[in-house]
């Protein structure tokens, strides 16, 4: 556009409708959503005589789930490393090519496992990724399945007991089997299987010897301790997570310190867990088996507990029979094409929604996955995002060569626009007046300009999208002293942009102080780029446009190092294109 104050409105309308409606629709609709979850808690939960509903927290915190009272865990750590804990209890090894890890045998908890291809940091050195905690430490988090039963005489697998097994390692060649006797005639079987990936089935079933029929209810559970450390990012959902009756919940750490616990009815298959930033604890049912399930939050002594819960269909077990349900958990990384295979493999609905891809996800991930393809092309998911930049650049090349062409013929009416905005400068009327049959003698769209920001505009959102919550963009490195797109440039004025062998400090609220390499590259770029539209002949709007490199080099400079470099090449092709067609149009 040739009116640059236009073009700066039109920039910051976009980006305020885009966020806006990102923010607070998204707000009013979680907001929606968790009313009216609470209206069907009041309405079902308390449940008739009799009935038992979903455990609200785990079992082996000693409430009475028949009646539903609330019990607080107030643990006190007992270890101080894994170590201890593994020592204490009787344990099954776990090894696949992506878990390492162990299984208590003291209540048959899935409570500690490590990701063997993720590292805390970029350093190969670094340690694995700590995803599952066991009980007794400062933050357990772990895995349990069980039974429930309205007979209080029925004597049940809890917290403390310790199951035998007929192997001391899992493997996904070497699934283990662990029991159970009660001494009453029931005898309880947990088969245990596990993928070469992050996928476990558990298989528990009941062998009735009792000489009478009993009627039990499987339940299946992920409980954590402590606040996770979250990104704090709206555009991000970290917490209670998953797909019911068909609908994607996500549930915030702090509403349910607030609010209390939220039920919902759930019809066949699904899933429930927590998600993380990269990784991802889901109870998936059996997909034609209904469950009642539960998202809870208690807190004592300090220690909040947050649970997320289902309950299934009762099984009825006539004497001298056996019966049993399948739950499957996934533990490990939110990797896209796995999820994907994992929902058709085991029609679990909507799994890849655990990868928070947002409202743009009809954008959003469709760019993943060109940009996977090209990575695995290229080797190089920097270079990826440069060949998606020259895609992008073609896709939209005759749309951005009528808009250029419009800007170059408004560069070439510049010092007409000076001197009609000189001589009307006290008759704004009649000034605009001048300019629209100005633009209609010569043809001329002044809104033309516009058109290649605000398509970028979408397209930029949705690239940050894919930086910030794909794991596969996690510490993959570019070149030279890139070494993880997803991180901000290491570089800074404060190390010597990577000469001194120190990294960038964090300073707080002065963090935007640091400034590297990259983001100086793309403001740069954008200065030169600015330098080819049509300036502002006010001077006040001039100054204001030779600002904004300065600014966006400020506000980028904390962004992924992959979404400076996209921005940067994207500046640096436009130049090129825009400056061939002014120099066709002779307005370079």
């Amino acid at each position: 556009m040739g009116d640059q104050k236009n073009l700066l409105l039109a920039i910051l309308a976009s980006l305020v409708i885009l966020l806006g409606w990102q923010y607070f629709f998204e707000q009013l609709r979680l907001e929606a959503e968790q009313a009216a979850q609470r209206l069907a808690a009041e309405q079902t939960l308390e449940g008739e005589p009799g009935e038992i509903g979903p455990p609200r927290l785990e079992p082996e915190d000693g409430q009475d789930i028949a009646a539903g009272a609330p019990a607080l865990p107030g643990d006190v750590p007992r270890y101080a490393t894994v170590e201890d804990a593994r020592q204490a209890s009787p344990r099954i090894r776990v090894s696949t090519p992506s878990l390492h890890g162990t299984l208590s045998l003291t209540g048959a908890r899935l409570d500690d496992l490590t990701l063997a291809d993720y590292r805390v940091e970029a350093d190969p050195a670094s340690p694995e990724v700590t995803l599952l905690t066991p009980k007794g430490m400062a933050r357990p988090y772990y895995v349990a399945t069980g039974w429930l039963s309205a007979d209080g005489t029925i004597d049940l697998p809890g917290p403390d007991t310790l199951w035998s097994t007929d192997s001391t390692i899992l493997t996904p060649d070497r699934p283990v089997t662990l029991s159970w006797d009660n001494g009453q005639g029931l005898v309880f079987e947990r088969r245990i299987e596990v993928d070469k990936d992050y996928m476990f089935s558990f298989e528990d079933r009941v062998i009735n010897n009792s000489g009478r029929a009993v009627t039990l209810f499987p339940y299946a559970l992920s409980s954590r301790a402590g606040v996770p450390e979250t990104m704090g990012f709206f555009i991000l959902h970290e917490g209670p997570i998953g797909v019911l009756n068909e609908t994607l919940k996500e549930y915030d750490y702090g509403d349910l310190m607030e609010e209390g616990p939220v039920a919902a009815e759930t019809g066949p298959g699904g899933w429930l867990g927590f998600t993380d930033h990269y990784w991802l604890v889901s109870l998936i049912p059996a997909y034609d088996t209904p469950s009642k399930v539960r998202v809870s939050h208690a807190r004592k002594d300090g220690v909040n507990r947050f649970q997320v819960d289902m309950r299934g269909e009762a099984v009825n077990i006539p004497a001298g029979a056996s019966d049993g349900v399948a739950t499957r958990v996934f533990a490990g990384a939110k990797e896209v094409r796995l999820l994907d295979s994992y929902e058709a493999a085991y029609d679990i609905d909507r799994f890849d929604l655990a990868v928070d891809f947002g409202w743009f996800y009809f954008l959003t991930k469709p760019i993943f996955y060109v940009m996977e393809i090209f990575a695995d092309f290229l080797g190089n998911y920097g270079l990826a995002i440069l060949l998606l930049t020259v895609i992008i650049k073609l896709l939209f090349f005759p749309l951005a060569n009528k808009s250029y062409h419009a800007m170059a013929s408004m560069k070439k009416l510049q010092p007409k626009l000076t001197e009609l905005r000189e001589k009307y400068k006290d008759d704004k009327a009649k000034m605009n007046q001048e300019l629209m049959e100005m633009y209609k003698r010569d043809k001329i769209n002044p809104a033309a300009g516009c058109l290649p920001i605000l398509i970028q505009i979408p397209v930029f959102f949705a690239l940050y999208k894919v930086l910030f919550v794909s794991i596969e963009m996690r510490h993959a490195p570019f070149y030279g002293w890139i070494q993880d797109l997803s991180a901000p440039d290491p570089t800074s004025v404060l190390n010597a942009f990577g000469l001194l062998p120190w990294s960038v400090p964090e300073l707080g609220m002065l963090n935007f102080l640091n400034i590297g390499i990259w983001p100086l590259i793309m403001g740069a770029s954008m200065y030169l780029q600015q330098k080819l539209n049509p300036q502002p002949a006010d001077p006040i709007q001039a100054r204001m446009f030779m600002l904004m490199p300065i600014i966006f080099t400020f506000l980028l400079a904390q962004f992924a190092a992959g979404l400076v470099i996209y921005w940067a090449w994207n500046n640096i092709l436009s130049i090129a294109q825009q400056w061939a067609i002014m120099k066709k149009d002779n307005a370079a």
